[in-house]
């Protein structure tokens, strides 16, 4: 602190008010903490709109076309699109998931879409936000490769879009923004599954629009609390008494986003609860820190009263609720559930009572909703660890080695490739091999891991909070798998964690980078080690 608390005017003259607003302490390398103006004000003040808008719509633009691509190609369901494609039909067309005959496969490549469902509704182990999305492709294009696969290549692009956007908020560099998103729109993973009609693509597209919105809520908080905290006129030198300003912070406009889309990644699957839960606690560590700079004592405990129960509402409250309305088409055929699943999985006498108001129809739908929910539990904890033990995939892996891209997954396989078509050099009527690998970029993936460790010591020794972002997202999307590594476990799950590498390894290379005002060397030498990774990750894309 510049003064003591009751210095007199014989003993010391009284603190500025610049000085007031210094945080205690000093930083990791010993100098003085920055005002509290300084700290709450976002490194994009200056920046132009424009520029920050054209430089991610051009690179998302690229990876638009990289996804677009002979979309169609392979020309008939492969992989688990076998599911989900057929999930998505069924929704577009009757509101929820019916079961199909036997080789419905083999009439949906040929083109004939009569005769495709069977009695009864399906069971689906997956919620249904990534299937809706599937549809609307769908609808748009129809029941054909294209049209199943169209809603997947475009969220991948949208991911690289929004990716751009979070680490230039991040970095303050549209540069290092773009460099982020086209790390992703080069990684084979990402590109494989936002070309196949699979949930995951869906899944860490939400994942990434609610870590943007939390991001941006931190602007908007601290800049928020600063001007209310200033305009309770502070005393210099004296600590704030209380919370300090808590009316005007209650409700955040950005942090309601990112519940929304936090509850559409659930609904996606479940893997998102983690990413909340772990965003939720960081969340809770930018308010404490934002109440600590403005001079609030025990700023931790008062943070979780005045900033993390209302974000328990924003967040964990609008996320169930989305949740919950992303059923809608289940809930609405809750009684064809019932007859099929109720009396085999024991759902309760309740399931084949007759309500007797809209308030009981209600309660009975959520009821089933909920028995359904432990059903679909069971399959995925006991029924796929059991039929993993006893026939274990051949394209399983360990989560352990993901980050060094341990075991990719064949999505298609085509052993009859002519010579001259697709590539094949082969001559006269030799044919080609010619398989689909979800498989990470190398170069990508390894820099990233070092970039994982230089961020870790980043966050944790220089304290830059930026850091966290990717360390916490890598960490809620891969970590949980570990404890359920006795099932089957494949590497396309980590499409979900490759966004938050990228962000790592874009906050890395701006480092490398240097400022833009640093010596002309140090930018060369800067230059020249950025361009080789990129070079690198192209080379090997």
């Amino acid at each position: 602190m510049t003064a003591t608390r009751g210095a007199t005017a014989g003993h010391a003259a009284p603190p500025t008010a610049d000085a007031a607003r210094r945080s205690l302490g000093r930083t990791s390398i010993g100098g003085p903490y920055p005002t509290v103006h300084e700290r709450f004000s976002a490194v994009l003040t200056r920046a132009s709109p424009w520029a920050g808008w054209l430089g991610p719509l051009a690179v998302a633009g690229l990876a638009l076309l990289l996804r677009l691509w002979r979309l169609g190609d392979p020309d008939d369901i492969t992989f688990d699109e076998t599911y989900y494609a057929k999930d998505a039909w069924s929704l577009e067309q009757f509101g929820y998931v019916r079961n199909f005959v036997e080789k419905a496969d083999g009439q949906i490549n040929a083109g004939r879409l009569d005769g495709l469902i069977a009695d009864g509704p399906a069971q689906i182990v997956h919620p249904e936000v990534g299937k809706w999305m599937l549809a609307a492709g769908i609808r748009l294009f129809g029941m054909d490769p294209f049209g199943w696969r169209f809603a997947a290549a475009v969220t991948g692009a949208l991911t690289v879009l929004v990716l751009c956007r979070l680490v230039r908020r991040l970095s303050g560099s549209t540069l290092v923004g773009c460099v982020a998103g086209l790390l992703l729109s080069l990684d084979g993973l990402h590109l494989v599954m936002s070309r196949t009609a699979l949930l995951d693509v869906f899944l860490a597209f939400w994942l990434v629009c609610a870590v943007a919105c939390l991001v941006a809520d931190r602007d908007w908080g601290r800049r928020r609390l600063l001007r209310l905290h200033e305009r309770g006129e502070p005393t210099p030198g004296v600590p704030v008494r209380g919370f300090g300003p808590v009316r005007g912070m209650l409700l955040r406009p950005w942090r309601l986003g990112a519940g929304v889309c936090f509850g559409l990644a659930c609904g996606t699957k479940w893997n998102g609860v983690a990413v909340l839960a772990a965003f939720g606690l960081l969340t809770w560590a930018w308010d404490a820190g934002a109440r600590r700079a403005i001079g609030v004592s025990w700023a931790w405990l008062r943070a979780a009263v005045v900033d993390a129960v209302p974000a328990l509402f924003s967040l964990v409250g609008v996320a169930f609720a989305v949740y919950v309305a992303s059923w809608g088409g289940w809930l609405a055929h809750h009684d064809l559930m019932a007859d099929a699943y109720a009396e085999p999985y024991e759902w309760g006498a309740y399931a084949t009572a007759e309500p007797d108001s809209a308030l009981g129809e209600t309660g009975q739908a959520l009821h089933d909703l909920w028995n359904y929910h432990e059903q679909v539990w069971r399959f995925h904890t006991v029924d796929v660890v059991r039929t993993t033990r006893d026939d274990p995939h051949p394209y399983e892996s360990d989560p352990r080695g993901w980050l060094l891209v341990n075991r990719p997954v064949g999505i298609d396989l085509r052993g009859d490739v002519p010579a001259g078509e697709q590539g094949c050099t082969a001559v006269g009527d030799d044919t080609c091999l010619r398989q689909v690998l979800a498989q990470g970029n190398p170069v990508l993936w390894w820099t990233g891991a070092l970039a994982l460790l230089t961020s870790l010591w980043w966050w944790l020794a220089r304290r830059d909070w930026r850091f966290g972002v990717p360390l916490v997202g890598v960490a809620a999307t891969w970590l949980p798998w570990f404890a359920f590594d006795e099932r089957s476990i494949f590497f396309f799950y980590a499409v979900a964690v490759i966004p938050f590498t990228c962000v790592a390894l874009a906050l890395v290379l701006g480092k490398v980078l240097g400022r833009a005002d640093a010596p002309r060397l140090r930018r060369a030498v800067g230059a020249g080690v950025v361009g080789a990774v990129l070079v690198g990750v192209i080379a090997a894309a």
